[in-house]
């Protein structure tokens, strides 16, 4: 593996700023060089939005396709107890974060336990065994299933080494992205720690962190829930290093109308596809060195692409599915990659129903062929495989060619990437009794009068880094709506070069007009990422209920957050 250059805060007085402009450019300038020469040789390069970067790199080492099977992600059982007994308030041990204030109404039915540690992952079956950090040690992490009504608590062990080896680092903030959470348990960029280290968010360094989610709709509204969430590592400046080592994972969430029982008597019930026909997809890329050990290199500001493409955690693998319908939780958990997918048999596109955006149910399905998923978006969608003779076999298919972190090429890839094969072969074990309504879940209404103010957010390059109106990210509010209000932010693009998923934490927002008219069909719903393309402006209707405290809204190209494009904002009281 490469060696990382870099120094690691061992600690963080109360109130102390993050990292600032003049470390994160130590490190680009003062690391580079090796991180470079050992993994990605960099050419010279401009900071002129129209110059692109060139970047000369080995490929990785050549692997079969198929030669794999697509890992299946199975729901992760609480634990009867934990020592210390969670009770809201800071236990003994556990980093100095602040008071669990949901806790009182809706105490925790299940718990959880996150073990924080180094793990063995093969991404390939021609590849040697790598090293990663992973939630419980695994890759993707464990998976949760959680339901509306009954509170949570995932108490995190950072059982990591306390050394910096590669990249990343051993201090971590585990994010739930995007439940609806009280602010000392969303995983804060600030709230980062360690047996021996804390962030400016926290007061104290600790063995553990409690992350208590009260698992209740924003404003108490059923039409507000959340179905397709997934969590991440989420530490100030080394965000896209930890995720990378494998810091990432599902969190899904069912309700008396999602249930996730397509049996479901309740005459409520969607009765979509369900158990092991409900199956969540990872897409993620990365890059090998000869040796077939995986690379990767935080300096170079546009992002970080690889050339082998994964879903679980697995290069181009094969599922065997039964001819039936399919619930596909798909999430775009890239570093800076955008994807286009389709569903191909044959060569051509076959049409799949999009039921969900960002994990948001749509109010209706959507008849499509293709979509795009920026980083950090999700979408969920239907195929149903009864069409198919038994034995065929169709890929998922990736349309965009990326060659840097900047954004896909303009022209779609004549010959698409194939990075999972579907065989129709598994014999059905009972009649295909799920079902997809012409109605899924109703949106809450826009109010406009609702509306107190409208803030400009403007994205943007400076410095070889990036800026939010300007500024590089410094720790301190720049915005403070006050809880039960409504705002309207209005997020700009000012470059033609790069593209910027950007994600608001905390509550779903509402797409008013992308560049001046109204949003396409699938951008209509709930959304929590908003994917900005070159020069473009998006008008967000947000509300702010329940919680008060401290959130963040940033790019999810995460080089781009680690170098500083990320706003604080507070919800007051």
């Amino acid at each position: 593996m490469a060696l990382r250059i870099g120094s690691r805060e061992t600690s963080a007085p109360p109130g102390a700023g993050p990292s600032n402009r003049h470390r994160r450019l130590l490190l680009k300038s003062g690391g580079a060089a090796v991180t470079a020469a050992a993994t990605v040789p960099v050419m010279s390069k401009g900071d002129d939005d129209k110059t692109r970067a060139l970047i000369v790199r080995v490929p990785s080492p050549p692997t079969r396709p198929w030669a794999d099977e697509l890992p299946v992600l199975r729901p992760l059982q609480p634990v009867s107890s934990l020592s210390p007994m969670p009770t809201g308030l800071r236990g003994v041990g556990e980093c100095g974060r602040a008071d669990h204030v949901a806790w009182p109404a809706n105490p925790p039915v299940d718990l959880y336990r996150f073990e924080m540690k180094v793990g063995s992952h093969q991404f390939h079956s021609d590849l040697p065994s790598a090293k990663v950090w992973g939630f419980n040690g695994t890759y993707p992490g464990s998976m949760i299933h959680a339901r509306y009504g009954r509170p949570i608590l995932v108490r995190l062990e950072n059982k990591l080494p306390n050394e910096v080896t590669g990249w990343g680092s051993p201090d971590i903030s585990m994010h739930l992205h995007n439940m609806h959470t009280p602010s000392a348990s969303d995983g804060n960029p600030l709230d980062w720690f360690s047996s021996r280290a804390y962030g400016p968010g926290l007061t104290s360094p600790g063995e553990y962190k409690d992350h208590h989610y009260p698992m209740v709709y924003a404003g108490g509204d059923s039409r507000e829930a959340l179905g397709t969430c997934w969590y991440h590592d989420h530490r100030l400046d080394f965000t896209a290093g930890n995720v990378y080592r494998g810091m990432a994972g599902f969190f899904l969430v069912y309700d008396e109308l999602d249930s996730g029982n397509e049996n479901d008597p309740n005459p409520l019930a969607l009765r979509l596809p369900s158990g092991d026909y409900d199956v969540p997809l990872m897409l993620s890329d990365r890059q090998f060195d000869s040796s077939g050990y995986d690379l990767f290199d935080e300096f170079n500001t546009d992002g970080f692409i690889g050339d082998k493409f994964m879903v679980n955690g697995k290069i181009q693998p094969y599922f065997h599915v039964s001819p039936r319908k399919y619930r596909f939780r798909f999430l775009n958990a890239a570093i800076s990659r955008t994807y286009d997918i389709q569903i191909r048999y044959n060569g051509v596109a076959q049409g799949f129903l999009q039921i969900a955006n960002d994990g948001n149910l749509l109010p209706a399905p959507l008849g499509r062929t293709s979509t795009t998923l920026g980083v950090a978006e999700r979408c969920d969608m239907i195929v149903d495989f009864s069409k198919f003779p038994v034995g065929a076999e169709l890929y998922l298919v990736n349309r965009f060619q990326q060659l840097d972190g900047r954004k896909p090429e303009d022209t779609l890839l004549a010959s698409p990437i194939p990075m999972l094969k579907f065989i129709v072969d598994r014999p059905l074990s009972s009649p295909d009794y799920s079902r997809v309504p012409e109605t899924l879940r109703e949106l809450p209404p826009v109010n406009l009068n609702e509306v107190v103010t409208t803030r400009d957010f403007v994205f943007s390059r400076d410095g070889g880094a990036w800026t939010v109106n300007g500024k590089f990210f410094n720790g301190q509010p720049a915005a403070t709506p006050k809880m039960g209000t409504a705002e309207i932010w209005t997020l700009r693009n000012a470059s033609g070069g790069w593209i910027h998923p950007i994600h608001i934490h905390f509550e779903e927002g509402r797409i008013l007009s992308r560049n001046g008219v109204a949003p396409p069909a699938h951008e209509r719903g709930r959304k929590d990422v908003y994917l900005l393309g070159p020069n473009e402006t998006i008008r967000v209707f947000l509300r702010f209920r329940d919680f008060s405290g401290k959130y963040v809204m940033h790019c999810h190209n995460l080089i781009h957050e680690d170098h500083a494009m990320m706003v604080r904002y507070d919800i007051l009281p």
